[in-house]
């Protein structure tokens, strides 16, 4: 990764703190993969939705910051298709739908393997260079 992405990626905290990984980024679209960690689970031994989440929108935030200007996210939703559980590996990747003057809509999906754990849907803002 070179120029947003980058220095992003260089000042994420919360991916530093989460084990998330850059599987790839560039062109507005990006891959990131992290574990389900034990206290990641909640009162039901599934993956907490806030983490699924987390994950999805990191994937989001790489995607769209992948062109350099600084962009953010405007809204974002999220569908829950399966559970995940302690030790699954998710891997989230967002793909660019559109961008139009200095917004943008981005599709992510997070699987586990083959099998589709959530749908989520973010919409961006671009806010300076």
């Amino acid at each position: 990764m070179t120029g947003g992405p980058g220095r992003m990626r260089a000042a994420d905290r919360v991916a530093d703190a989460l084990g998330i990984e850059v599987v790839q980024c560039g062109g507005g679209n990006a891959s990131v993969r992290m574990r389900i960690e034990p206290d990641m689970v909640n009162g039901h031994a599934i993956a907490h939705g806030g983490y699924v989440f987390l994950l999805a929108d990191t994937a989001f935030a790489y995607a769209c910051n992948s062109h350099g200007p600084v962009t953010v996210a405007a809204g974002a939703d999220i569908t829950f298709v399966a559970p995940a559980a302690e030790g699954d590996v998710l891997e989230a990747t967002a793909c660019e739908v559109t961008r139009y003057g200095r917004s943008g809509i981005y599709d992510v999906t997070v699987r586990r393997g083959a099998d589709v754990i959530a749908e989520f849907r973010g919409r961006s803002r671009t806010i300076g260079e």
